[in-house]
C-alpha cells in the first residue's frame, strides 16, 4: 500500500478528493529548496534551544517547537498558502463556516528517536465528537529529506473510514517518504505516526494543522501570539489565528479596562484596532 502523491500543479478539487478517499495524500516539490532554506534558518535557532520530548509518544530525542506565527514570517506565508489553505477550507466546509488555525510545530526527530505510537489527532478532543464529523486538515511540510530510515510519517491509507476499534496490520502502514519542500497532507481521523529515525542526522518537518472554528485549537494562539504581535498580520492570518468570531457568539470579548467609550461587548477583530461587520451576540 502507497500513498497517491501529486504534482505541484494539483488544484482543490484533486487534494479535496484523495484526502477523502484515502484520508492521506503527499504534493510533491510544492516550495523551492531555497524557500524551505529560508524557513529552517528562521526556525533553526529555537529548535535548537527546545528540549527533546520526556515520554514515548512526544519521543525522547524529539525536539517539538511552536509559537512559529509568531516567530516565522515563512510559516506565516505557508499558514496562507493558497492551495493547502483552499483545500482545507474545502475539505472542512461540511462542519463549519469559519476553520482555524489549530497548531503550528516543527517536529525534528533525532538519529535513534523510536517510531511513535500509530494514532488519530482528533484524539485531542477525545472521543466526544461524533465519528461523521471531521474536526481536521493537517499537513507535515518536509524540511529536509523524509525517508523510511530517518523515519518519514507512517500512516495507514483509508482508516479514515474504520470503525475507531478496528486494529491496523503492519502490511496496512506506508510511510510519507517524499523530497524537502514537500508536503504531507492528512486528516484528524487517518491512522498515523511518527517513524523511526535509524539514519545519523535529524528529520525535521512542519507541522501545520487547521480545525473547525467551533473547536478549542490545540495550541492556544492567543498566547503563543497575542494581539501586540498579531496586530500587523494579513487579516486573514489574523482570522485563522482565532482574531473573530468562530460561529454565533464565540470568541467576543471585554476589555476590563475600558470604562470609558461606551461598548463592552466587542469582537476580537478590536484587540487588534480592527472593526467586523455582522457581529452577534448572545440573545440577540
Amino acid at each position: 500500500m502507497a500513498l497517491k502523491t501529486l504534482t505541484a500543479d494539483a488544484t482543490v478539487d484533486d487534494v479535496v478528493q484523495q484526502l477523502r478517499q484515502d484520508g492521506a495524500l503527499i504534493i510533491k516539490d510544492l516550495l523551492s529548496k531555497e524557500l524551505v532554506d529560508q524557513l529552517a534558518a528562521e526556525v533553526q535557532p529555537y529548535i535548537n534551544t527546545t528540549p527533546t520530548g520526556r515520554d514515548e509518544f512526544t519521543g525522547h530525542t524529539t525536539r517539538r517547537t511552536g509559537a512559529l506565527a509568531a516567530r516565522s514570517a515563512t510559516c506565516r506565508d505557508l499558514i496562507v498558502h493558497d492551495l493547502v489553505l483552499g483545500s482545507a477550507n474545502e475539505y472542512l466546509k461540511p462542519f463549519t463556516r469559519k476553520i482555524t488555525l489549530h497548531l503550528t510545530q516543527t517536529i525534528d526527530i533525532g538519529p535513534g528517536g523510536a517510531a511513535q505510537e500509530i494514532h488519530r489527532d482528533r484524539y485531542a478532543w477525545g472521543k466526544y465528537l461524533p465519528k461523521e464529523i471531521e474536526p481536521q486538515f493537517n499537513t507535515i511540510w518536509a524540511l529536509t529529506d523524509f525517508t523510511a530510515e530517518n523515519g518519514a510519517t507512517q500512516c495507514v491509507p483509508g482508516s479514515q473510514e474504520w470503525d475507531w476499534s478496528q486494529k491496523h496490520t503492519s502490511d496496512q502502514v506506508c510511510q510519507a517518504e517524499m523530497t524537502k519542500g514537500s508536503v504531507f497532507i492528512y486528516s484528524g481521523s487517518v491512522l498515523h505516526a511518527g517513524g523511526a529515525n535509524r539514519s545519523n542526522a535529524s528529520r525535521v518537518g512542519l507541522n501545520l494543522t487547521y480545525c473547525l472554528g467551533w473547536l478549542r485549537q490545540e495550541e492556544n494562539q492567543y498566547l503563543s501570539c497575542p494581539p501586540e504581535i498579531a496586530k500587523d498580520f494579513d487579516p486573514v492570518l489574523q482570522d485563522l489565528l482565532g482574531y473573530t468570531q468562530g460561529e454565533y457568539a464565540l470568541g467576543y470579548y471585554t476589555d476590563p479596562t475600558d470604562i470609558t467609550s461606551g461598548r463592552d461587548i466587542v469582537p476580537p477583530e478590536f484587540a487588534l484596532g480592527r472593526s467586523a461587520a455582522g457581529m452577534k451576540f448572545p440573545g440577540s
